[in-house]
């Protein structure tokens, strides 16, 4: 079994594609449910991709993630978090340590 370094960069770069491209039609996994659950969402993902390329902005980066203008996707899809919904997000991103 190959580790996670091993993997063939093309691959690597599809199965990148493919998860930008899944969370795009998911716009009803609001962010703060992903935090929740795996400690990471949409803008976590285009911060990586923001340090991984170290020339884009980062609102560059999240139009790359997002498929279009962070504002516009927050205006079309995303609602305002619960108290509930932010603590577990807490609780999820401080195992991220």
């Amino acid at each position: 079994m190959r580790d996670l370094d091993g993997l063939d960069d093309a691959v690597a770069a599809a199965a990148f594609r493919r998860l930008v491209r899944h969370l795009r039609h998911r716009s009803d996994a609001e962010n703060i449910d992903l935090m929740g659950l795996a400690g990471f969402c949409r803008n976590c993902l285009s911060d990586w991709v923001q340090e991984a390329d170290g020339t884009l902005s980062k609102e560059q980066a999240r139009e790359i993630v997002y498929g279009m203008p962070y504002a516009q996707w927050k205006a079309e899809h995303q609602g305002d978090a619960t108290p509930e919904q932010l603590e577990r997000m807490r609780q999820s991103v401080a195992k991220n340590a």
